[in-house]
Order: C-alpha cells, then sequence, then structure tokens
C-alpha cells in the first residue's frame, strides 16, 4: 500500500465517522429506555388526552420484533439475491439474466400494503405476511447492485486470474466478489434500510413491532403515540444505516490497494 493509499484510508475511517453509528444507538436505546421521560415533550401533541405515552407493549419488546422481523426478510432477500445475481453472470445462466431482473423489479412495483392483502387469506394473520412482503420489496436492490458489480469487474483482471491457473470457483470467491462487495454492500444497505420503515406496516395485520403505537396512534387519534413510533423507527433506521455505511467504507478502503 503506497503512503498516498494509507493516508486516504485513514481519512476514510476518522473517529467522528467512525462513532456516528454509536451515536445514533445510543439515541435510539435512550429513546427505547426513556420514553416514559419525555411524557411533558409529547404533551405538546395532544394537550388534552388522559394518555401520551404508548404502553400497551414495551417499547424495548417491539424494537425486538422489528429487528427480528427485518433480519429474517433480509436474510433470505440477500440469499436470494446474490445466489441468483451469482448465477446470471455465469456463462451458463446468462441466458436468465434479463428474466431475473424482470422478476425482481416486479417485486418492487407491487405496494406492500398489496402484498399483505394478497398474503393474509393465504398466511393469516401475524409476522409471516409482512416478512414475505419485505423479501419481495427488498429484493430489486440487491439483485441490481449484483450484477452491477459483478459485471463491472475488469475482463482483464479476470483473465489475468486465469492465466495463473485459477477455476472459475477461485476467481469468483478471490477476484470478483471481493471486488464487487462495495458495490453489493450499497444495495444491501438501500434494502434493509426500506425494510425497516416498511416493517412497520406489519402492524395492521397483526404483526407486533414498532409500527404499532403508530397504528394505535391513528386509530384513537393519538398524534403523540404516532410520533414515538416514527421516531424509534428513524433511529433505527439511522443506526442501521450508517453501520452500513462505515461497513462499505471499509470495502472501498480495502479494494483500492488491489485495484493499484
Amino acid at each position: 500500500m503506497t503512503v498516498n493509499t494509507r493516508a486516504a484510508t485513514q481519512a476514510s475511517r476518522s473517529p467522528w465517522q467512525i462513532g456516528i453509528p454509536l451515536v445514533w444507538l445510543l439515541l435510539l436505546w435512550l429513546a427505547v429506555t426513556g420514553m416514559a421521560q419525555l411524557e411533558g415533550f409529547f404533551r405538546l401533541f395532544e394537550p388534552d388526552v388522559r394518555s401520551v405515552i404508548y404502553s400497551r407493549v414495551d417499547f424495548s419488546l417491539l424494537l425486538g420484533r422489528h429487528l427480528f422481523v427485518v433480519a429474517i426478510a433480509a436474510l433470505v432477500t440477500i440469499t436470494l439475491g446474490l445466489a441468483s445475481g451469482i448465477a446470471v453472470t455465469r456463462k451458463k445462466g446468462r441466458d436468465f439474466l434479463p428474466l431475473v431482473s424482470q422478476l425482481a423489479s416486479m417485486g418492487q412495483t407491487f405496494p406492500p400494503v398489496a402484498v399483505l392483502a394478497l398474503a393474509v387469506p393465504v398466511l393469516g394473520f401475524g409476522t409471516l405476511p409482512i416478512i414475505v412482503a419485505l423479501m419481495l420489496y427488498g429484493l430489486l436492490p440487491i439483485v441490481r447492485n449484483t450484477l452491477t458489480g459483478l459485471q463491472e469487474v475488469d475482463v482483464g483482471i479476470k483473465e489475468a486470474a486465469r492465466a495463473m491457473g485459477m477455476t472459475s470457483g477461485q476467481i469468483l470467491r478471490q477476484v470478483e466478489l471481493p471486488m464487487a462487495a462495495p458495490v453489493i454492500m450499497a444495495g444491501i444497505r438501500t434494502s434493509v434500510t426500506i425494510n425497516i420503515a416498511t416493517a412497520a406496516l406489519g402492524a395492521t395485520v397483526g404483526a407486533s413491532n414498532l409500527g404499532d403505537p403508530i397504528i394505535a396512534g391513528i386509530v384513537n387519534g393519538n398524534t403523540a403515540y404516532v410520533v414515538q413510533g416514527a421516531l424509534l423507527i428513524g433511529l433505527l433506521a439511522l443506526s442501521v444505516d450508517s453501520t452500513f455505511e462505515q461497513v462499505q467504507r471499509r470495502l472501498k478502503a480495502d479494494e483500492s490497494p488491489r485495484n493499484k
């Protein structure tokens, strides 16, 4: 690694940037555990109601359920997105590339609410319908970025690796995926961040999560409940997004010496 590259890498990992995810996580935890202490603030939104703090379910429990749903959906979409993206960029699967792209795009053209409406009669109320909706809605960014990342790998680099005696599998694992990792991570980041907000819709079909206070606030005409749910979802999204950003920066920094 050259001196300039090392300096650029260290600059991209400044203490302030590294600490941003921790700041958001701390704010999220303080909001979850200390929501009752903010009663005076939320009273500004609803001065005439008896209760302005959502208390039907503990916020920490709602946060855990929200994370569980998003994590399961992310695990499935990442697996499917990477597998399909890799498969259609191989010689034997290139004929299916347009089909995979179109199927992934179709998943995001359906509004999550419509997916829930179609899924509930088949899957019933609860967590499963929202997981299905998140899978369909979050697949496109991962597939698209996997295709872009793998297709942008320099052909000359792959030919050089092949000339060194590396097999197709070794080229994929040791050359293509590491070089495409920053682009792929950007797709995963987009998918997960979007689904953190979208998961709140699960509360409409009986999936208990951070969408509960929002739905309860809408039903009861209590703006304070809505603000509490939106605040926690926003802090969670910022925490996850900033964490992915740091991972993406590290991948880009690690990729720079490889391209020299």
